[in-house]
């Protein structure tokens, strides 16, 4: 299997299996001489974990990062980091009924068509779990971006077809409900539909937005390695995700053209934009303005109502999936999605410096 590493200059690589014996990743990338150890990493895990209330998965497991290289008296080397986390609640015996069928809107079918083997203990290497790792990589991309006073947030903006009141945006509320969600009411209203949903035995999708502020400008290159297109390729490699926007997005192509334009003046400090319909980001190149992110997450696919499927010998049969799973996955994708958006932008920091 191939395509296990993301990034150029700063560049992780993950390792591990939702029911091995432990998941891991190494950091190549990562400048010397930054305080980093096991403290910095964890809040960031703990965003992520399962088990944290009745919206997200029930596997119970603690996360705890353990660095095994490239940090020494409590700095980084800028040699590879290394790092690892234990799987301690694996429950194989809840995935012997999918053994031989194939769940619908999951990995199953298309993993076992190339690869000719498939471990269906909770979908293997293709299992969110695998995001643990990324988060792991990512808190050492925030660690960076810190440096260079970037700062990132990441929150819910709908749940299902319920949006949030953008008059009602309050970013105090983003970490008071189990949602990440900026607006409280709407946070109110999700708990009661996705309870609904999650005992009736079906899920939810969601749509994410992450916001980076103090991005300098000139990060990006205005053909293949164009920041916007690095930070789609990011979110569209993230379990359940299936569209990605920058700036207004598909909305973009409802208005007219002086409409869309992000108009400039001459202000006291330089160049001002009066709007950011293009989410910060012009010709591939960041303008200096808030990058803006938005991610679709699928409902999802493994659920107790019963769906129609196909299993192993090519007959039809229906499928129950059991075990223990998010009824909106789009909850812990948000520190997912973050950390994704600050290993981007860490590479292209890296690469702007090393011309700069």
């Amino acid at each position: 299997m191939a395509s296990n590493s993301f990034g150029s200059i700063f560049r992780f690589t993950t390792w591990g299996e939702s029911h091995g014996e432990a998941i891991g990743c190494v950091v190549d990338g990562c400048p010397s001489l930054i305080p980093l150890s096991e403290a910095d990493i964890q809040p960031f895990l703990d965003k992520r974990k399962p088990g944290q209330n009745k919206f997200t998965t029930q596997r119970r497991e603690a996360d705890e990062v353990k660095i095994l290289s490239g940090v020494f008296n409590g700095k980084t080397t800028g040699t590879p980091i290394s790092l690892i986390i234990y799987n301690e609640d694996q429950k194989s015996k809840d995935y012997g009924d999918i053994a031989e069928k194939y769940r619908p809107g999951h990995a199953d079918y298309t993993y076992q068509m190339k690869y000719g083997i498939r471990d269906h203990r909770g979908g293997g290497r293709s299992s969110a779990r695998e995001t643990a790792m990324r988060v792991a990589a990512g808190a050492i991309a925030h660690k960076i971006l810190a440096s260079a006073g970037i700062t990132l947030q990441g929150y819910m903006v709908q749940m299902g077809d319920d949006a949030i009141d953008r008059t009602h945006f309050d970013a105090a509320q983003i970490e008071q409900n189990p949602f990440w969600c900026p607006d409280a009411e709407a946070a109110a209203r999700w708990e009661a539909k996705l309870d609904a949903a999650r005992k009736d035995g079906s899920s939810l999708g969601a749509i994410i937005e992450v916001v980076a502020n103090g991005v300098p400008i000139g990060l990006g290159e205005p053909i293949y390695d164009k920041l916007d297109s690095d930070l789609a390729r990011a979110m569209m490699s993230i379990n359940a995700v299936k569209a990605v926007e920058i700036g207004d997005g598909f909305a973009a192509a409802s208005l007219r053209g002086e409409e869309n334009a992000d108009s400039m003046r001459k202000g006291e400090s330089g160049v001002e934009f009066q709007s950011n319909h293009a989410g910060g980001i012009l010709g591939g190149i960041s303008s200096g303005q808030p990058v803006i992110v938005r991610f679709a997450v699928k409902p999802t696919s493994s659920i107790l109502t019963p769906v129609e499927t196909v299993n192993k010998s090519g007959e039809n049969t229906d499928i129950v999936t059991k075990g223990r799973h998010d009824p909106c996955v789009g909850i812990r994708a948000v520190p997912v999605g973050e950390a994704m958006m600050a290993s981007v932008l860490a590479d292209h920091l890296l690469r702007f410096k090393s011309y700069r």
